[in-house]
């Protein structure tokens, strides 16, 4: 979800034969009791402060607001941008950091170190680890991955493969994003049965280029897929994430 990249991705890793292990409880069910929209704000508040301002008075619906800089934290903190996700922080909104795992081909070591950058320059709550492979090989490192971002003081990870992994992805995070993409392509997605064994609040879909008009049946739609966390916005070209999303199943508008 870097914001140089503009459609949904396909994965040459993908594997979805693994049976299913049965769903677990635990501290990955924390975020049963936020808000439904988690936010990609891949727009500076310089740019576009209204946005941010919105978030802030929608705090009650969201689940999260995603922190980007730079696809990650940038090489030196942005200190309108640590503004901006203070007033986020004080209105109760969760902030995840952006970091981009290239598919598992970065060095843990180097996703990890913007982990704590995020942490350290704009107080985020947890992590939002964007490109995640979706092969069952890759499973090992990832689950150390996500266990040593919580060591480092992630109470959420996102993982975000945007399609449907291995299913042991969703034993790893908080949240699992299983689709990722345009609105046309959503609309003849599938889900595979595993999803079934796993509460809906465990799973994301973030769709753009959604019409307008559409909104609220795009977030119906991730609900009867089983998808309780969600985010449509009408957002196209390299950056769809620089818009917010419109009225949503009676959640009202985020934007101005």
């Amino acid at each position: 979800m870097s914001a140089g990249r503009t459609e949904g991705r396909g994965h040459p890793g993908r594997r979805e034969s693994t049976p299913a292990p049965a769903a677990v409880r635990g501290p990955r069910d924390r975020g049963r009791d936020r808000g439904h929209l988690l936010v990609p704000l891949y727009v500076h508040p310089a740019v576009d402060p209204g946005a941010w301002e919105a978030a802030v008075r929608a705090a009650g619906r969201l689940y999260a607001v995603v922190v980007n800089a730079a696809d990650g934290p940038g090489p030196r903190p942005d200190p309108a941008l640590a503004a901006a996700a203070a007033r986020l922080r004080g209105a109760g909104v969760p902030l995840l950091g952006y970091v981009d795992t290239a598919y598992g081909a970065r060095p843990p070591r180097a996703v990890l170190r913007e982990v704590c950058r995020h942490r350290r320059w704009y107080g985020t709550d947890g992590a939002f680890l964007d490109r995640a492979a979706a092969g069952a090989e890759h499973l090992p490192r990832y689950r150390r991955t996500v266990r040593a971002a919580r060591l480092l003081g992630a109470s959420t990870v996102v993982l975000n493969p945007g399609v449907h992994p291995d299913p042991g992805y969703a034993h790893l995070a908080d949240v699992l994003v299983t689709f990722e993409g345009r609105w046309e392509d959503y609309r003849r997605a599938g889900v595979p049965v595993w999803t079934r064994g796993h509460p809906p609040h465990r799973f994301c879909h973030l769709v753009y280029a959604v019409p307008d008009r559409l909104a609220a049946e795009a977030a119906r739609t991730a609900h009867e897929r089983g998808a309780e966390v969600h985010c449509a916005v009408p957002g196209e070209g390299a950056n769809p994430w620089r818009s917010t999303p419109r009225p949503v199943l009676g959640c009202g508008r985020i934007t101005p």
